[in-house]
């Protein structure tokens, strides 16, 4: 039996090697494995391996390479981009997957130096709980510093699990919370009692039977609801914009379109293509809006566009009326740095820097904030969100509750394994958080149409053309989490942090061997 730190460190003479296999071993519980219980499993590892580190930086190290390797294996996606012009960027690809990988694992490398420094290093146990109610605020951090990157977030290995139930209570950070929580009650015990980790092993499934059954119910679709037809055109991003590829995915997106009605179902009510469909600007569309409306004929259709306010562009969303006026639109907000803009604005431009994603000179430009769409009768309002925004979850608690979300968005950057199947995943926590369905658009897809639970209810699959009718599903109430926010769930976080703190320095406040 292991009862110390001490005797930890010597069977695992750096904890570095734990820290590194764990944190790989996390991110399996993340789409496209989906492997949520070995995902557990490596979080509770990692814990270990802080809890071992005899000194406040062995343990900011051993978090961070813990870190390192869970970004690298979960954001491994982000090497897609640079190999769409293979003979410009593909040499970046290696940089951009380890940059990434080290500068997301620094959150983590806070949480270890913390947990360590405010904890001391004599009692592993009551440390290795600090260190996982660090981890939850530092991912908090993480998804706000620097305009926020709230992908791969430990919590995410629940969304492929029944688990995902309680993102309406609890939302993005509650889950992080419980998977960092009962991993890092799992190490503590390993280490202070082994004979008793059986029981906060057993908590992932006490968990899953609560959240079974506080789950709220989700009818299907009402007998007359409105279906919307999402189109997935399947244009490869190297293809994209080709002179003479753009008329051939138009071409195609027009007939997929226009095509009858699935299983003799009924005419769509609304019609919806993905980001930056349009193959020309917005405001110099008339003749092509002429042709999308007359393959949509009674329909709206709400598609992506680039258009210009100005002198800046804009990333865009337009709701076209069955004619093929122009209704509405929407201008992403929050784009992607170094893909959409380059961060230094016109240093960066006069240094001829450019952000990957950019089709106009420049950069786009970000749209006012969140806002709705008015769809119509029968359709209701809509919170639409253009691709990268999806990852957010607070932007909807910016404006009146809709009646469904829509995403517009083009994976087609983010390669065929992980990354498109992640980014639907967290599409999926979105509508669980908020118990609104999600219709989403996706260029080489995933298209889906998800429920207000987070289940997908019908897709299309990935890197092929096709078009899907289906019945808008019902809004659920609003859920705890969309009444409350994150706010609840991190002071819950810091008060019990600050309760293992307390055993940590008074050790008779938690009693064991650690």
């Amino acid at each position: 039996m292991i009862q110390q730190s001490g005797g930890l460190c010597r069977l695992l003479p750096s904890g570095l090697w734990l820290a590194g296999l764990s944190g790989a071993v996390g991110a399996l519980g993340l789409a496209p494995f989906g492997l949520w219980p070995l995902g557990w499993a490596g979080f509770a590892g990692l814990c270990v391996a802080v809890g071992a580190a005899p000194t406040a930086p062995r343990a900011a190290l051993t978090a961070w390479l813990g870190g390192t390797a869970y970004f690298a294996v979960a954001l491994h996606w982000i090497a897609a981009p640079f190999f769409v012009d293979a003979a410009r960027h593909g040499w970046m690809a290696p940089f951009a997957v380890v940059l990434m990988a080290g500068g997301m694992a620094l959150f983590w490398m806070l949480a270890g130096w913390g947990a360590a420094r405010v904890a001391g290093t004599g009692r592993a146990a009551p440390r290795i709980l600090v260190f996982g109610g660090a981890m939850v605020l530092a991912e908090a951090l993480r998804a706000t510093v620097l305009t926020g990157f709230p992908w791969a977030h430990p919590g995410h290995i629940l969304i492929g699990s029944p688990l995902l139930a309680l993102a309406a209570l609890v939302g993005p950070h509650g889950l992080t919370a419980v998977v960092m929580g009962i991993a890092a009650a799992c190490a503590a015990a390993l280490i202070a009692r082994p004979r008793l980790v059986v029981l906060p092993a057993a908590l992932p499934v006490v968990a899953t039977l609560l959240a079974m059954v506080m789950a709220p119910s989700a009818a299907g679709p009402d007998p007359d609801a409105p279906v919307v037809r999402l189109v997935q055109p399947n244009a490869p991003q190297h293809l994209k914009w080709r002179p003479d590829m753009i008329e051939v995915f138009f071409e195609r997106g027009l007939d997929l379109t226009s095509a009858p009605p699935l299983a003799n179902g009924p005419a769509p009510d609304l019609v919806v293509w993905p980001e930056t469909a349009m193959p020309v600007l917005l405001e110099r569309s008339d003749a092509v809006r002429a042709r999308i409306a007359g393959a949509a004929g009674s329909a709206p259709v709400l598609l992506g566009a680039q258009r210009f306010e100005g002198f800046g562009a804009r990333n865009t969303s337009a709701l076209l009326s069955p004619g093929g006026r122009i209704a509405q639109v929407y201008d992403k907000h929050h784009l992607v740095p170094f893909g959409e803009y380059m961060p230094g604005g016109a240093i960066a431009e006069a240094l001829g820097l450019r952000g990957m994603a950019e089709v106009l000179a420049g950069g786009y430009g970000p749209g006012p904030g969140p806002a709705l769409l008015d769809m119509g009768a029968g359709l209701g309002r809509a919170f639409p969100m253009i691709c990268y925004e999806a990852i957010f979850p607070g932007y909807i608690r910016q404006v009146d509750r809709p009646d469904w979300m829509v995403h517009l968005t083009n994976d087609a950057w983010f390669g065929s394994f992980s990354g498109p199947y992640q980014h639907l995943a967290i599409a999926r926590l979105r509508a669980a958080e908020q118990g609104l369905p999600v219709l989403r658009a996706a260029n080489t897809g995933v298209s889906a149409v998800i429920d207000g639970r987070g289940r997908v209810l019908a897709s299309l699959p990935l890197n092929e053309a096709g078009y899907l009718d289906a019945a808008l599903p019902p809004a659920l109430p609003p859920t705890v989490y969309a009444r409350s926010g994150d706010l609840p769930v991190l002071l819950l976080v810091l008060f019990a942090t600050g309760g293992a703190l307390l055993g940590a320095r008074w050790p008779g406040a938690l009693r064991g061997r650690g």
